[in-house]
């Protein structure tokens, strides 16, 4: 070939080039710039030949590929200010990286020549079988991203017969969503600096019918958001009705659209974060109520062990998603040494970050009994209402199943940490 043809051939691929929607996606803009000039000498490899585009939205959940196409959605139809505050982590937001990024770290080993043309999700905790390890978090206000909140969440989360974990702040309240779930909801408790009204709301919870109290640790101060608080400022509606930092006692702002709270005195309230937890506060619970107790929020051996000897049921190894400290550890990274130190005594749970089936069979080989998802099935709620949520947990299913057959188990006890390394 002469030189002629060869300038002519990189011509016309350079001029392919600069109307590829590769542009952008693999730093190509540069290059197509000098197209009179010569032709890349490398390109990204492997090259994205389809990359998702956010100007390109479902319009229904069906069409859904993976969780992240309803985030697009929910981006476009729920308030900046609501969304912002489901997205943001704190600080730099080192944490809320870290959590998808660490993911990267770690391989799965799979094997082969087992039959896995029948393969069990099903999970078992405290007695009761859930057909699925993908755990439904706790999440407040629900209904800032659809009107029918956690009422759309729990009839979700029944068809698939998911735990799910319902939070003092959730815009439904506990019995309204254990009778859309149609099974009980374990209940996650925010402790005020009132001993009185955190034990006021578990005896509400026990009382309606919840086993499990999820005492959450990591709110113990104000957080930095700052992704909510640039996108607030791009949100022209008027928000006081609602935000009113008066109403609802306690300066906590909101809490008469917070049902768990109805009925109880709040007036003696300072602050809606616990900023006074001690061991003490477990043992007080403990006497005060039947219910199974599982920490969330647990991330160091030290505190895991503790738990351990004081009598807690469980662990949920969680970052609140990126929202509760911005150390940079990632929980997947945490988990290693968390059931280490528990040992096999107690179940451990896990949650900030998953998004993949992948992400869910690491965690379970590595000795977590459940994955709990926070962010993917709100994306799923704010995009298409119940709808959108239960085909976000299929998607998760169908992934974590084909993972595991992957790895060549048919069950997730079959999982141990031989079948994931760390690169």
């Amino acid at each position: 070939m002469s030189f002629d043809d060869q300038a002519a051939h990189r011509r016309q691929f350079l001029k392919w080039l600069s109307a590829s929607p590769l542009l952008g996606y693999s730093g190509l803009a540069s290059l197509a710039a000098e197209v009179p000039l010569v032709a890349p000498s490398r390109l990204s490899d492997p090259i994205t030949w389809a990359p998702a585009s956010l100007q390109e939205l479902i319009t229904n959940p069906k069409d859904a590929i993976n969780v992240f196409d309803f985030e697009r959605v929910a981006r476009q139809k729920v308030p900046p200010a609501h969304f912002g505050y489901m997205a943001a982590g704190i600080d730099d937001e080192v944490t809320l990286r870290a959590n998808r990024e660490a993911f990267l770290k770690y391989y799965l080993r799979p094997r082969r020549l087992n039959d896995v043309s029948k393969v069990d999700l099903s999970m078992e905790i405290f007695g009761v079988k859930y057909n699925s390890p993908i755990i439904i978090a706790p999440t407040g206000g629900n209904k800032a991203y659809h009107p029918e909140g956690e009422v759309a969440v729990a009839r979700a989360a029944k068809v698939g017969n998911h735990l799910e974990m319902l939070a003092t702040g959730a815009t439904t309240s506990i019995e309204a969503a254990i009778e859309a779930r149609g099974a009980p909801v374990w209940f996650q408790l925010y402790a005020t600096s009132s001993r009185e009204v955190a034990l006021a709301l578990v005896k509400r919870a026990e009382k309606a019918g919840s086993p499990v109290v999820v005492v959450t640790l990591d709110r113990v101060g104000g957080r930095n958001q700052e992704t909510l608080f640039r996108l607030r400022r791009t949100d022209n509606r008027d928000c006081k009705a609602c935000h009113d930092s008066a109403s609802g006692g306690g300066g906590g702002g909101n809490r008469e659209r917070r049902p768990n709270y109805d009925g109880i005195d709040l007036s003696g309230v300072a602050s809606f974060q616990a900023d006074n937890l001690t061991w003490d506060f477990i043992h007080r619970l403990r006497d005060a109520t039947s219910m199974k107790i599982v920490l969330k929020g647990i991330l160091a051996h030290e505190d895991a062990r503790l738990a351990v000897e004081n009598g807690v049921d469980g662990i949920i190894v969680s970052n609140h998603g990126g929202r509760g400290e911005d150390s940079g550890r990632a929980t997947i990274d945490v988990l290693p040494e968390i059931v280490e130190a528990v040992g096999g005594r107690i179940p451990i749970l896990v949650d900030s970050g998953f998004r993949r089936g992948t992400d869910v069979v690491k965690a379970l080989a590595m000795g977590a009994r459940g994955v709990c998802i926070g962010r993917p099935y709100l994306w799923g709620l704010g995009a298409f209402g119940q709808p959108g949520v239960e085909r976000v947990l299929e998607l998760l299913r169908i992934e974590t199943r084909a993972a595991m057959q992957q790895c060549g188990v048919r069950a997730i006890k079959e999982l141990n940490p031989a079948f994931v390394r760390r690169v």
